[in-house]
């Protein structure tokens, strides 16, 4: 314990107070000089949210916190990528970003590469990107080409671009990508005081695990923590490649910021998966909107469905946290995202064309 306060005193720990983004926040954890022109909207530093209800449904002490990574500023986790990514493309002389996207990508490409003065293109499997994502693409000044087949194609045909042409790659398959978004575990043990001992995530791409991982083990490794946690990470059952060690053709999920069947960083997720003693498991859409609809009406936090396989999975798999254990949930994207996934699974009551007077609302109200 003394040799651990000793070299966190080594560090400064940033804090909220004037917060201006992950890199002038996190500069000395990240592969920056002083010739890389920052391109940042201020984002990171989202909050970590205690989840009493989920606790209470889980016993034994535990303790489970949300990660709700839906508040940063294009609504969800990619920004925190996105931010080191353009801001190294720009530092290159790039003056076009290309990426693939089920929808969150798109929208923080957009936005990070238009602020920073390039052009960006988005490649999205025809009508499968939730609505709202595709409109912050579409408004931040993308140029989207909505290709037939699913996100993997896609994915192929960015890459080869980014190849042959003068186009910079901001997938998490560009190495910054990851470096950004490994910044979410630094805050997780800078507001816990320590690692969590499991950390519950989606996984679609497998691009966020693997960052998390990373920013564990180098927070560990500088003695910021004494700890590392055991990587949870969930997929759905209709796109669930990394569960079942094999490729999804046609992933199907109501979770569409995971549909993937083809994880581009599959490797680094195993050895996650490895180094951490941790596990992968598969949820199904039914537990995934249980999951979504238990945010929100218990817990106040409105995510969008591929977010809530984080808690999916850990209330799948209660009985295998230690009592008194601390766990952290992953929700990578705002629920504003999917409209319509909210409006058609809500369960919710809702009374229409009623006539406009006090008693006609009180009747209905059950007064």
């Amino acid at each position: 314990m003394p040799l651990l306060r000793s070299v966190r005193g080594l560090f400064k720990r940033p804090t909220t107070q004037n917060w201006q983004g992950l890199i002038p926040a996190y500069r000395r954890w990240l592969p920056v000089s002083d010739a890389t022109p920052v391109i940042s909207l201020c984002e990171g530093a989202t909050p970590l949210v205690p989840a009493p209800a989920i606790s209470e449904r889980l016993g034994r002490g535990i303790r489970v916190f949300l990660k709700v990574d839906g508040h940063n500023p294009t609504g969800s986790f990619k920004d925190r990528g996105m931010t080191m990514a353009v801001s190294k493309a720009k530092e290159a002389g790039a003056e076009a970003v290309i990426c693939a996207s089920t929808g969150n990508t798109s929208a923080a490409a957009a936005a990070y590469a238009r602020r920073g003065g390039m052009r960006a293109f988005v490649l999205i499997p025809d009508g499968y990107v939730a609505q709202g994502k595709l409109a912050q693409a579409l408004l931040y000044g993308a140029e989207v080409l909505a290709v037939r087949g699913n996100f993997d194609r896609a994915l192929s045909i960015v890459r080869e671009m980014a190849d042959q042409y003068p186009v910079t790659l901001v997938n998490s398959l560009n190495p910054f990508r990851l470096e950004g978004q490994k910044t979410a575990a630094f805050e997780v043990v800078d507001e816990l005081g320590d690692a969590p001992d499991w950390l519950c995530i989606p996984m679609g791409n497998a691009g966020n695990i693997s960052a998390y991982w990373m920013g564990f083990k180098e927070y560990r490794n500088a003695g910021m923590s004494r700890k590392l946690p055991r990587m949870m990470g969930f997929q759905a059952a209709g796109s669930a490649p990394l569960v079942n060690d094999t490729t999804v053709e046609q992933p199907d999920t109501i979770a569409t910021a995971i549909r993937i069947g083809n994880p581009a960083n599959r490797e680094k997720a195993l050895k996650v998966r490895q180094e951490s003693n941790g596990g992968f498991a598969a949820v199904t859409d039914a537990a995934i909107l249980d999951a979504y609809r238990l945010l929100g009406r218990e817990e106040g936090v409105f995510c969008e469905p591929a977010s809530a396989a984080s808690v999916a999975g850990l209330l799948q798999r209660a009985d295998e946290v230690p009592s008194g254990a601390t766990v952290v949930c992953v929700l990578t994207g705002n629920g504003l995202k999917d409209p319509t996934s909210a409006i058609d699974h809500s369960e919710a009551t809702f009374y229409g064309d009623l006539t406009p007077d006090v008693a006609t609302v009180a009747k209905t109200m059950g007064f």
